[in-house]
């Protein structure tokens, strides 16, 4: 038996492909790994009528951890975000967004290496929303002491084991002054146990004006659902994009590593996406399993292959296509 069980979603659009060059990246490497397969979005409803099958739910809840490729999420109609779903019914009340430079990727800052602690769970993301009368819609912001306190003491913990020295809050108490206010009061309760983590904050919209000014200052990003989502791409946007972020979904127990960008129906099929975005996910799936010495040699392997072999796919200026980027990258895990 496999040493790692892993839930594998290889999602909508692109998510095939790229999903397919990170395994086989990691297989490269030596992982231990027995992948169970399944589908979400918009291929799981052709197949199951669904978007979110209990036997995908289960799966996770039972193997603890998944590998996500993009979903698709319609616009202003159709089903609800199965993103926003597969967090509500696992519970994974952490989103977590490292963004660093990574060298040979073009970029318009350097020296960028900030994190985004994110709250998954509630905020206007609770979807309760209805019609007062016609013309009318009330959307309702959920702020809860319980979720408040639970995210800021993930983002203290994670910024204890990994260095990190300080911890912004982002909010808009200023104006909601009881519902930001309350995660605000949160944030400082909890930073009370953390002596050694400076603790600050800033209203959002100043926070967006300092990113871009200078984004080299930041370190441990913590926000509610909203703008942490906002934020969250404004940061990718630093350092090349969302194809070269990664991300992770996490909960006490269970954790859903995930490409962020989108499923690029326009480009499906056509092995011309970039899976970068989704690899750095699955390297954060590595570190979060125990394979660290794996995570690194991947990811030095992935430098040397963007700066010195100069094998790049087209969104990152190269011609490379996506099989043979993963390829580069496997030929140099096996120097």
């Amino acid at each position: 038996m496999a040493k790692h069980r892993i839930t594998l979603i290889p999602g909508d659009g692109i998510g095939p492909e790229i999903t397919s060059a990170v395994v086989k990246i990691l297989e490269t490497a030596g992982l231990d790994v027995e992948w169970e397969p399944h589908l979400a979005g918009a291929s799981a409803v052709e197949k199951h009528g669904s978007t979110l099958p209990q036997a995908l739910l289960d799966a996770i809840a039972r193997n603890k951890v998944a590998l996500k490729g993009p979903l698709t999420t319609p616009v202003g109609g159709g089903f609800t975000s199965v993103n926003v779903g597969l967090r509500k019914a696992l519970e994974l009340f952490a989103n977590l967004r490292p963004v660093w430079n990574i060298p040979s990727v073009p970029s318009r800052y350097q020296g960028v290496d900030l994190v985004i602690v994110r709250e998954n769970t509630e905020d206007l993301y609770s979807g309760l929303e209805h019609e007062v009368v016609p013309g009318v819609v009330e959307s309702l912001k959920i702020i809860t002491l319980e979720a408040s306190t639970r995210i800021s003491q993930f983002a203290f913990d994670y910024a204890r084991r990994h260095g990190r020295k300080r911890v912004t809050a982002v909010h808009k108490a200023n104006i909601m002054k009881m519902g930001d206010g309350l995660f605000l009061k949160c944030v400082q309760d909890v930073a009370a146990s953390y002596p050694d983590i400076k603790q600050d904050d800033l209203i959002v919209d100043a926070a967006c004006m300092h990113l871009v000014m200078k984004p080299e200052q930041f370190d441990v990003l913590l926000m509610p659902n909203l703008y942490g989502d906002i934020v969250s791409d404004l940061c990718a946007g630093l350092v090349g994009g969302l194809g070269v972020v990664p991300a992770a979904n996490l909960g006490t127990e269970v954790g859903v590593f995930e490409a962020v960008h989108g499923s690029a129906p326009d480009i499906a099929g056509r092995n011309i996406a970039n899976p970068m975005a989704l690899l750095l996910s699955a390297l954060l799936m590595l570190q979060h399993i125990g394979e660290t010495p794996m995570s690194d040699r991947i990811m030095k392997a992935l430098g040397i292959v963007l700066s010195e072999d100069q094998v790049r796919t087209r969104d990152l200026g190269g011609t490379a296509s996506t099989t043979e980027f993963a390829a580069a990258i496997c030929r140099r895990l096996a120097a």
